[in-house]
């Protein structure tokens, strides 16, 4: 017997697990732009000694103002302080969703790389996946890190 994937569809799922998959996959969205943002602010102070909106709008790729409207939300959370003329720090809150954010990131990416993925496009890949991992799912990710001639996928059909 081998294991392999099948895509065709046997039957559609029921409401209710249907539900949490969607509604998992919109809070997911909510905390995604909170986590980028936490995470490249620590990833700024960490290796140019400060944050600065100019330098955080141009490694995103998005306009200043769009920048500073997310820096207050992120003040709003509790996760950012402005200083005027100081940069930008982060809370304690603030660098706990940030490390949270980079360990599941970097997680992801090694699954990825193990799996042949070239370093590169696990890099990109990961910046998305991240943010919907379950915990379930990450300790799994860690369990196959840690045990990789287990390779049996445990979810999948088994087919003669």
């Amino acid at each position: 017997m081998t294991s392999h994937f099948d895509a065709s569809r046997e039957s559609l799922m029921a409401p209710d697990s249907h539900v949490e998959g969607f509604r998992k996959a919109r809070d997911a969205r909510r905390t995604e732009l909170f986590e980028d943002y936490v995470e490249l602010i620590d990833d700024l102070i960490s290796d140019e000694g400060e944050a600065r909106q100019v330098d955080i709008a141009r490694r995103l790729g998005v306009t200043q103002p769009t920048v500073a409207k997310m820096l207050n939300r992120l003040v709003e959370e509790g996760l950012i302080i402005k200083r005027p003329y100081r940069g930008l720090f982060l809370t304690k809150e603030g660098e706990r969703l940030a490390a949270a954010s980079r360990r599941r990131h970097m997680i992801v990416e090694a699954v990825l790389c193990r799996m042949g993925v070239s370093a590169d496009t696990a890099r990109i890949d990961a910046e998305g996946i991240e943010h919907h991992v379950s915990s379930e799912t990450l300790a799994a990710f860690e369990q196959f890190l840690k045990n990789p001639e287990d390779t049996k996928p445990r979810c999948w059909t088994e087919r003669p």
